[in-house]
């Protein structure tokens, strides 16, 4: 999977917002708000494919979780990504 081009992180009032921008995403007209470990996700990732996999073991590197959770927890946020259209 990927973050789909034209996707973009900024931080707006102390909130990583992803925001779509150019004429790739003229009719996303979302904003969606990621907390401090998506973000760090989000940027990990972005201009590269990844797997749920990839994403856990970024969350092993960088957190203190077991396997099993940071998997889980990978696998939702890639169904989440892809559900609302930043992530294919």
């Amino acid at each position: 999977m990927k973050i789909k081009e034209g996707f973009v992180l900024r931080t707006i009032c102390g909130q990583n917002v992803v925001s779509g921008e150019g004429t790739s995403q003229v009719n996303f007209s979302k904003l969606v708000s990621l907390n401090e470990t998506a973000a760090y996700l989000f940027k990990a990732v972005q201009g590269r494919e990844f797997t749920a996999e990839t994403l856990a073991n970024l969350l092993l590197d960088e957190y203190e979780v077991d396997r099993e959770t940071a998997l889980k927890d990978a696998e939702s946020l890639c169904a989440q990504w892809k559900e609302i259209g930043i992530a294919e």
